[in-house]
């Protein structure tokens, strides 16, 4: 193995999607969170910013329209991040580790307004200023305008990055995009919150 390509949430850092459908659901005037989640859902207005879609304004905008919200940006953009938590610094540490014998990627499904969070989070958990500098390099879904777990963007991050599939891994907490990434020949292993980390995975690794 010569490459590792890691997801972000629930493998670099802690999620809950759930936080943010309930804090969206505050400022809605008319929608339940489980409304709001089945409407967005519906609508795929998460799905399509995060394929680059829309403009940070554009998605906040659809926000406002579709859950009834009169706020702020920053109101809103608190509410959408409400889901993403702590990053365990170890985990960073061991990143750094394997990046000394490594390539190591990124390849997430997110956001403008998430990767901007994401990066203050960092730092604030351990002083790391930017994921880019962690990394060979960063494939962002909302950058590619493409989104796991459709193979295109596991083929364009090997064109790209020029890997070989088979010399290749990749961790994320979901099936489906696990699953998407084996349809191009990539190895593949699921990272399973509280029970299966990358802390676990590489144990051995000094």
């Amino acid at each position: 193995m010569k490459n590792i390509i890691f997801d972000l949430g629930n493998v670099v850092i802690d999620i809950n999607l759930n936080e943010t459908y309930k804090e969206l659901a505050k400022l809605s005037k008319d929608f339940s969170w489980e409304d709001g989640e089945r409407l967005l859902k519906e609508k795929q207005i998460w799905a399509n910013y995060e394929r680059g879609h829309y403009s940070d304004a554009e998605f906040r905008d659809l926000l406002r329209q579709e859950l009834n919200i009169s706020a702020s940006d920053e109101e809103i953009d608190k509410a959408f991040n409400a889901l993403l938590l702590d990053i365990d610094p170890n985990r960073i540490a061991l990143i750094k580790r394997l990046g000394q014998k490594y390539n190591t990627y990124v390849l997430s499904n997110t956001s403008n307004i998430h990767i901007i969070e994401v990066n203050k989070i960092l730092e604030r958990c351990t002083g790391e200023k930017r994921l880019e500098d962690l990394f060979t390099k960063l494939f962002l879904s909302y950058e590619m305008g493409k989104a796991k777990p459709h193979t295109d963007i596991y083929e364009a991050v090997l064109a790209e990055a020029g890997l070989d599939p088979a010399e290749t891994l990749f961790l994320d907490d979901m099936l489906p995009n696990l699953e998407g990434a084996a349809k191009v020949g990539i190895q593949v292993k699921q990272i399973i919150p509280n029970e299966f980390t990358i802390l676990d995975m590489f144990a051995d690794e000094e």
